[in-house]
């Protein structure tokens, strides 16, 4: 063998990695079947090296030298490389239905196998249980792996953990147990003085609220400070993450001295006040949990799409339950309705629907609510069969049913239809989780969302079309009916009033019964007035502080607030008993619980100040006062011993009864005080005797915090008695101050009093839209229109004119009075006088859903068919250019024969605005029925177009936005064109096609006149004379 082939020789035998080293370069580079570790492959290769070696000689040591640095930086470089590769690479490694699952690793995805197969072999050798735990809870994901028989030959190249032979720390076991147990939450772990995230939690923490996430021990990690929680916690919820709060269930100083103090801090999933107060004082939005349930149709509806539905909404904050069931269409209209008026944060769901209604619940999912997310929470179908749901019910509800009221209520429950019984139960469930099932338990609260006898029907179409609730511009508040009627104080109030506007009332007595209260507020010259809404105006969200009360989830600072801001109430209020309030919360607030006058500050250990029911706090306090004494005497002999009398304790970071002394005195300090700080100037220590009762003192305060823990949740279950009655008083505050924010309205302009009748009919004199006349100011006025519909004489009106005319903001003008007077609101016109309408149909607006997967005209027709479906006699409907999205002439027959069954057959009150001039022909078929309108506009001739080159331009037209009798035969499309910026040279196309078409049409018209009356002629004199006649108009139009 020459010597350059023995130097590689033994080069070759130098840089033969070792197995451990192998192993380690399997886990990057694993041959795609090739050989394993510890193959005859590698023994071939570790016996052909010693031959190799002996046959040369020893390299020299600097040259051996260099190749193993060599070496081992390529193995390093390698490392570094492959794991930025699979970091670039975890979307696509991880599978998604493992998304939350725990995973050993978070950087080396692709060696999970290998890792796993490392965590069985240490925890065999170990033999320790809580190991075998882990791994039996890890084993599903273990068990999808190959070649685990050979991987367990491959030695461990990790250290292992010395106490308990495992690579995992106890904190990251214990992770991993809470996490097994909410796979689909995101935990927040409490530890010691902020909350940290681990693995996949920590990555998604990281990215959604901008905070650093780095790698520790074996899991990703990120963390929070404890005092910004409820901040992040908002932030993860409102991008539609579960999030669960673990916290530590164990205090330093008692674990101290525990059976414990040398395991890991216990800790468990809670729920309690981890929000923050000031933010839950003035939030006013709603937070239902929506439940929908179906209950399975008969074939020949399920292929129309036709279904039963079931709803219970919960608002856990508040206490309010709403319920529903009704039958709805393929359009699931009746349940968008709903989901638009309740606007759910969260929906609990069966785990299959049917596809219309998944279809809507990804579109209202999509949609953002006031920037939050709606989250989807599915269940297992087998809660909600009926069967099963009937049995959790009755479980729940048949333990309290021991008196007549309560037994009756449990009869109205079972009686509720088999959709909502199975929603119900869900529900049931779900909240049993969160320890919030007691806003269920008492029946006689629920109510019904559609009463059909109370409330008029608002669809959800009606609601986005009329802008209602929000506008279609930017889906804010402002712009809409609410935010004009919205002057509330209160974030109660303003919930009610937003109940108040999407259900107006139909019984005449409580309309008139609100107008009543209303006028007394606006005609009253009392001071009483404004000095109760200057007192709404400072009070918190009472109706959340009682329900986190009654669940038991307030904190102290809520309940002092409340409280604080209440005392208040009764002396202000009484002047208001007798009509307002009916005395209700004069009698509610005497019934609070005499603890509550002791919630002076937030320190629980401070709550109670009269002890004598507390016989154990008031022993837990002396002896903390027995143990401070005790350290405050020992102070004199610290001071005989450091010869200085005027000595005294200092506090320094929460550090107490530190002795202070300078770094030059400190060599008279006795050896065995204990050193606690120091700074370049003093040094701090304790005595022996000092740490000693320090320590039983700092047990003693947080075993006095306990015990105050257990005395504030005996005072919350005791208020429970009291909740419902103090919920009433406060619904009685709420509607004080609606009737305080509709008599604010009534002052703000020209409004007048309603008058409300049974009758059909909607006289509106001199009436503005009550958006748009807020949105104007006074700088530039309203156009007022009259409105005058009998159900006895004229009940239809065909409105034509241009486009741009203000045909659209008239018919929504009329439909938002009608709304308003139904409320008990007084309404923007000089006089009005409204009939009670029990629905109010809307049909506008152009817009296609490709989700759906319906075009334009299909979105048209379906609105339309769902409303001769619903309309009534008594109903008011509204259909804007019905037949304008296909042809001419298809257009013009649907609108004429919709427009026509409504006259006929369904006889409501109708506004109808179109560009069709034969549809206006149906006034001669219905004289006293239907009346033909336009909206006032003037064509002002442009003395331009004597010039040839200006001859085909558009009119110029002003809108006078005037409710006209009479037909508009033209739409002066053209006109808004040249508004629109389009380029001049295609208007003077589109106005030249405009006027050649326009000829064509009138000569067809004049051709078919005169040939009606040459059929009527029967001598030879009236036939010459017609002929005339022909031949001169033949020759003027072709002169033109």
């Amino acid at each position: 063998m020459s010597g350059r082939k023995r130097g590689r020789a033994a080069a070759a035998a130098a840089a033969s990695p070792a197995p451990a080293r192998q192993a380690v370069l399997s886990r990057f580079f694993r041959p795609t079947g090739g050989l394993k570790p510890g193959s005859s492959a590698t023994a071939a290769a570790d016996g052909a090296a010693p031959a190799s070696a002996s046959a040369a000689p020893p390299a020299s040591p600097k040259k051996c030298l260099r190749t193993k640095t060599v070496l081992k930086s390529l193995e390093k470089l390698k490392q570094f490389c492959c794991t930025s590769a699979l970091a670039q690479n975890r979307v696509q490694t991880v599978p998604l239905q493992e998304r939350f699952a725990v995973l050993p690793k978070c950087t080396d995805f692709d060696d999970i196998t290998h890792l796993r197969a490392k965590n069985v072999i240490s925890s065999e050798d170990s033999k320790s249980h809580i190991n075998q735990k882990t791994l039996s809870d890890l084993s599903p994901f273990g068990s999808s792996c190959t070649g685990n028989d050979d991987l367990q030959k491959t030695p461990d190249p990790k250290p292992s953990n010395k106490r308990t032979k495992s690579i995992y720390t106890p904190l990251e076991l214990q992770y991993i147990e809470l996490k097994q147990q909410q796979k689909d939450a995101i935990l927040c772990v409490e530890c010691g003085y902020k909350y940290r995230f681990f693995g996949e939690d920590a990555e998604i923490a990281a990215r959604e609220l901008n905070i650093y996430c780095h790698l520790d021990h074996n899991f990703m990690t990120a963390s929070i400070p404890t005092h910004r929680l409820f901040v992040h916690v908002r932030r993860l919820v409102a991008k539609g993450y579960k999030v669960g709060v673990v916290k530590q269930t164990e205090t330093a100083a008692l674990k101290a001295v525990g059976d414990n103090k040398s395991s890991l801090f216990s800790r468990k999933l809670t729920l309690d006040d981890a929000i923050n107060v000031d933010e839950v004082m003035t939030d006013t939005s709603t937070s239902f949990l929506l439940c929908i349930c179906e209950n399975e149709e008969n074939v020949k509806d399920k292929k129309k799409g036709n279904i039963f539905i079931g709803i219970v909404g919960v608002q856990p904050v508040t206490g309010e339950v709403v319920f529903d069931s009704f039958q709805d269409s393929a359009s699931r209209s009746e349940l968008e309705t709903r989901i638009l008026c309740l606007q759910p944060v969260e929906m609990l769901l069966p785990s299959r629907l049917s596809e219309q209604t998944e279809t809507l619940v990804h579109r209202a999912t999509a949609a953002s609510v006031r920037d939050d997310r709606i989250r989807v929470e599915r269940m297992d179908n087998v809660y909600f069969e009926y069967s099963h749901a009937f049995q959790a019910v009755t479980e729940f509800y048949a333990k309290d049913a021991v008196d007549i009221q309560a037994s009756q209520s449990f009869s109205g429950i079972i009686n509720l239809e088999k959709p909502v019984i199975c929603s119900l139960a869900a529900v049931i469930r779900y909240l049993k989780e969160f320890n919030l099932e007691k806003v269920l338990s008492k029946p006689k609260n629920f109510k019904q969302f559609s009463g059909e006898m109370e409330f008029m029907t608002i669809n959800g179409t009606t609601l986005r079309n009329l802008e209602i609730l929000q506008n279609q511009t930017d889906m804010k508040t402002k712009g809409s009916l609410l935010w004009v009627l919205d002057h509330t104080k209160t974030s109660f109030g303003r919930r009610k009033l937003k109940k108040w506007v999407v259900q107006p009332l139909l019984k005449l007595r409580e309309i008139n019964a609100r107008l009543d209260a209303v006028s007394e507020v606006l005609h009253s010259e009392s001071s009483v007035f404004g000095q109760i809404e200057n007192h709404l105006r400072k009070l918190p969200d009472i109706e959340r502080g009682l329900c986190s009360i009654y669940h038991k989830k307030v904190s102290v600072r809520e309940i002092k607030s409340i409280k604080t801001d209440n005392m208040e109430i009764p002396g202000w209020l009484s002047c208001l008993a007798p009509a307002l309030a009916q005395g209700m919360i004069l009698e509610s607030w005497d019934r609070v619980p005499h603890q509550a006058s002791c919630v002076e500050i937030g320190d629980k250990t401070e709550l109670f100040k009269d002890l004598t029911d507390f016989p154990l706090i008031k022993k837990r306090k002396d002896e903390i006062q027995e143990v401070t004494d005790k350290i405050q005497m020992h102070l004199q002999e610290i001071r005989k011993i450091l010869k200085n009398p005027s000595l005294q304790y200092v506090t320094v970071s929460g550090q107490e009864f530190m002795i202070e002394i300078k770094n030059s005195a400190v060599s008279c300090i006795p050896t065995d005080w204990v050193k606690v700080g120091s700074t370049k100037a003093v040094s701090r220590f304790h005595s022996p005797f000092i740490v000693e009762n320090y320590r039983h003192l700092n047990q003693l305060r947080e075993q006095l915090v306990l015990d105050c823990s257990a005395e504030w949740l005996d005072f919350l279950e005791n208020f429970s008695a009291h909740y419902h009655s103090l919920c009433k008083a406060v619904h009685h505050l709420a509607t004080v101050d609606c009737i305080f924010s509709l008599a604010k309205v009534a002052k703000q302009g020209d409004y007048c009093r309603p008058s409300l009748q049974e009758e059909r009919k909607i006289v509106i004199k001199n009436g503005r839209h009550p958006v748009i006349d807020v949105l104007l100011g006074e700088q530039d006025q309203y156009v007022p229109n009259s409105t005058n519909l009998s159900g006895d004489s004229e009940r239809v009106m065909i409105i034509t004119g241009p486009n741009m005319g203000g045909k659209s903001s008239y018919i929504k003008q009329v439909a938002l009075i009608t709304i308003m007077a139904q409320i008990g609101s007084y309404v923007p016109a000089e006089e009005a006088t409204i009939g009670i309408v029990d629905g109010i149909f809307t049909r506008m607006g152009a817009a296609d859903n490709i989700y759906k997967g319906q075009s334009t005209f299909m979105e048209e027709l379906m609105d339309t068919a769902e409303i001769i479906r619903q309309a009534t006699s008594q109903s008011l409907v509204i259909l804007d250019e019905l037949g304008r999205g296909t042809s001419t002439h298809d257009g013009i027959a649907i609108a004429y024969a919709t427009l026509e069954h409504f006259i006929r057959d369904v006889k409501s009150l109708t506004l109808f605005v179109t560009h069709y001039p034969p549809v206006c022909e149906l006034e001669k078929s219905y004289l006293q029925e239907v009346g033909n309108y336009h909206m006032g506009f003037l064509v002002n001739e442009d003395e331009n177009k004597e010039d040839p080159g200006m001859k085909y331009l558009p009119d110029f037209v002003t809108f006078l936005y005037q409710i006209t009798r009479g037909i508009a035969a033209r739409s002066y499309g053209l006109n808004v064109a040249k508004l629109a910026d389009v380029p001049g040279e295609i208007l003077k196309k589109a106005a030249s096609k405009s006027k050649e078409l326009e000829g064509l049409v009138n000569m067809k018209r004049k051709r078919l006149k005169c040939f009606t009356k040459l059929w009527m002629i029967s001598d030879g004199k009236d036939l010459q004379k017609w002929t005339d006649e022909f031949e001169m108009e033949e020759i003027s139009d072709f002169s033109s």
